[in-house]
Order: structure tokens, then sequence, then C-alpha cells
């Protein structure tokens, strides 16, 4: 299909971008893998499920309800269950290229004037011993099973690791009457008073959540983490123990948790594989873009946490700046900032909030000092720790030839769940993959796709 904008993502980022477009005259295919509109953080339960309450899941259900009928009054084209592997820079526009439906077989293209790019992000891990038992899910991974499969991971639950993100899966969980047996928290909350002007928006919302976790009975571990999380067949508990101001263990403050599930989160990353696909500059790990939320390919736009992550308020606010930034440029217009300025004014302070909580929720850079040699780091090819300081011995400096000697990051994942772990423990940053496809790609899809070039 052809159009003028084609918005990959239907997340908070990618609906109000698509809106704001629309509202304007512009043609608006909006993209996305998942079955329904909303992303993660607005994700619904199957309408199968027949969800008496599905607001009780959520917050700014109100936000989402504006969002959902606003996109069904509009005349935004939805395409779901397409899964983009690439977007292609071409003389007539953009192509994006996607997969259809859960068997990701089935090729299709949307031929754009113009993309935006609002992918989201995804959650950083970073392994322990143990953390590869059943049982063990990932802070998101619990809430979307929540969320969209109204369902929980287990019966008893210890909620770990560090950032923001925790708060509201220990709070679902509990709510869900799971029995979250603790909050481990290895940041020191006490720093956030530091930033109070900064998180004059935050500091509301996280109070809401520690009261009902004080209603629910939740003990909160600060400056705690999980050492090892122990099982044969699943997880049966774990270990935690306090941290110093250095984040180094505290000696003799080792304590067993029984829980059969283990939710751990240590922030998120913003996806920024297609950005990267098609050549947009990038400000460390997010994609590089101005007042406009252009990035510096023409006709490509970016918002929302792959520009950097903030929470969905921010992903809204930059969202509504580059859907009206991109009408008034296929339009031939330059844009007035002025007309989206309470939306800048949000992004401004949303930002500054975002800032001050990557400065007090950011992880212990000692965290490898408790990885032990046997830990597996890439789950795919099944590389420990070991293996990845044995490459370090013979000479590795850096997570590539790190991977070229062990193998880590060459599995199906391709480094997208074991770079910050490699990286971390080769002591370096984690560096740009330059993968030419967001996905993996059947090659009779490729193949048919060079046969049809070659025809043209």
């Amino acid at each position: 299909m052809r159009t003028d904008l084609a918005v990959i993502g239907a997340g908070p980022a990618g609906l109000a971008a698509s809106l704001a477009a629309a509202a304007r005259g512009v043609r608006v295919a909006l993209v996305d893998a998942a079955p329904e509109p909303g992303g993660q953080f607005h994700r619904q339960p199957a309408a199968g499920l027949r969800a008496e309450r599905p607001e009780a899941l959520h917050h700014q259900w109100r936000t989402w309800t504006r969002l959902r009928d606003g996109l069904a009054a509009s005349s935004v084209r939805l395409l779901a269950e397409h899964h983009v592997w690439c977007v292609e820079r071409g003389p007539d526009g953009l192509t994006v290229h996607a997969l259809l439906g859960p068997d990701q077989e089935e090729p299709a293209e949307v031929h754009a004037t113009a993309v935006l790019l609002a992918t989201g992000g995804y959650e950083t891990v970073l392994p322990f011993p143990g953390w590869t038992l059943p049982g063990v899910v990932t802070a998101g991974g619990a809430q979307a099973m929540l969320k969209g499969g109204l369902v929980v991971p287990g019966r008893t639950a210890v909620v770990a690791g560090t950032g923001p993100l925790l708060l509201p899966v220990a709070t679902g969980l509990a709510t869900a009457g799971v029995r979250v047996a603790a909050l481990v928290e290895s940041a020191d909350p006490g720093r956030l008073p530091r930033h109070v002007r900064s998180l004059a928006g935050k500091l509301p919302e996280g109070a809401g959540y520690a009261a009902r976790l004080l209603r629910h009975r939740v003990p909160f571990l600060a400056r705690h983490t999980v050492v090892r999380a122990h099982g044969d067949d699943r997880l049966t508990g774990v270990t935690v123990a306090a941290l110093d101001a250095h984040g180094r263990l505290r000696p003799d403050t080792e304590r067993h948790l029984p829980c059969d599930t283990l939710a751990v989160g240590h922030g998120m990353l913003p996806h920024t594989d297609l950005a990267e696909g098609l050549g947009c500059r990038l400000d460390g790990p997010t994609v590089a873009v101005d007042d406009e939320q252009r990035t510096d390919v023409p006709g490509v736009w970016a918002a929302g946490e792959a520009t950097g992550v903030g929470g969905a308020v921010l992903a809204l606010a930059e969202g509504h700046i580059a859907g009206r930034s991109i009408a008034a440029r296929l339009r031939g217009t330059v844009p007035d900032p002025g007309q989206w300025a309470p939306a800048a004014r949000a992004r401004a302070r949303m930002r500054r909030s975002a800032a001050a909580l990557d400065s007090v929720y950011a992880p212990s850079a000692r965290w490898t000092d408790r990885v032990t040699d046997d830990t597996v780091v890439c789950r795919c090819e099944e590389v420990t720790a070991g293996a990845v300081r044995e490459a370090l011995a013979l000479g590795a400096g850096d997570a590539r030839t790190v991977k070229l000697l062990t193998r880590a990051g060459m599995g199906w994942c391709q480094g997208r769940m074991c770079g910050p772990a490699v990286a971390g423990l080769a002591g370096c940053e984690p560096t740009p993959s330059r993968r030419p496809f967001a996905r993996p790609v059947p090659l009779g899809v490729l193949a048919a796709q060079h046969t049809e070039e070659g025809h043209s």
C-alpha cells in the first residue's frame, strides 16, 4: 500500500503522532506487531478473556481511552500484526518491509513519503547465578502476562533489580493476589530528594504505588540485590544481600526468600535497529533528533523510548510534536513551534525527570563481581561468564572481539538480550550493532524480493 506517513509502533508515541498528523489531513498507516494498539504501556487483555475491569491493571486509563477512541474515529489505517524488519530508502520515498501474522512468513510492504520510528524500548537483562531457571522472568514480562493474559507467573514472587518499573510491577502482582515476598531495589531511594524539583511530577505517582504496597504489606529492601536464584527444575527461592555505598555486598547480610517467581529488571534500552539500518545518527544508545523529532535522515522522524527512555507522558509529547511537524513538512511549509508549545514544555519537563531517575537508578558497575564463571551470559549460544573472561584474558578489549572469540551474541536474538551483559563484563559501553535487519527474515522472502527487483 502507499501512504503519506508510516508510523512504526502503536504505543503512546505512535498513537499521538498518528492522531496529530491525521487531524491535519495526512494519510497515515499505523504499523504494529501486536494484534491491538497500545504498546506495552497500554497493553490490553484479549477480547476473548472478557476482562470485567481492565482499568484496574492500568495507569493513566483515561489517557488510553482518549487515544483508543480518537484512533477509532480517525482516518488512520491500523496495520496490526505487521512485524517490521527493515525500512528502505529509495528514489520514490521510503518502503517499510514487514512480515504478517504470528507465523511471520508472508511479506508486506508500505510505501510512504515519511516514516516515524516509534519503536519503543526493551528491558536490560543482567545475568546472575540461577537467572535461567524456570520461574525467573523479566519485570516487564510479568507485567505483560498480567495485562495481556490476566495471568500471574506464580503464587509467591520477589520483584528485584532497579528502576521505577519495579513499583507498578510489584503493585500489579500484589493487587492480583500474588504474595510479594519482597521488593528488592539495588539503588538508594534516599537520593531521590536531591532531585525533587525535576521529579515534581513523578513523586506523587511513586508515593501512590508505595502506599498500595504498604497496604499489601510488601517488604521493601532498599540497597539490596539478588545474589543467586535457587532450584533444580524450577525456582524455589532467592538469596538477597545488602549493598554498601559502592555497590559491593555487605558481609553477613544474606537472607533466603522462598518464592516460585522472580520478576527482575534493570531499566530499559531504546529499540534502535530500524534507525541504525536507515543510517540515522545515534546519541549514545538513543536515536538523535532535533526539536521537531527529526532524525538526520531526510523523511525520517523518531519519538518515544527510541529517542530516550522516559515514560508514557514524554512519549505522548514527542509523538504529538512529531505528528505536527510531519504534517507541516509534507505540506511544504516550515512548522511553527508555537503551535506545539505545551507539548514542548511537557517534553522538557519529562526529559529532566528521566535524567534524574537515570542518575538514581543506574545499575551499580560492581554487578559483574557477583557473576560466577559458570553463569550463562548468552543463552542462545550457552556462553558462560567464564568464557567471556577467558576471551578478555586473551586480549579481547571490546564486546565485538568477545563475540568473535566466544559466539556471545551470535544466536537467535543477535545480542539484543546479552549485549549489555557482555559489554559490562568486558568493561566497555555497548556499541551499535549495525544489524541489516531488525528481526529474522525467511530466506524465501529475501529471495522473492531479489527476484522482483531483478525483473523490475
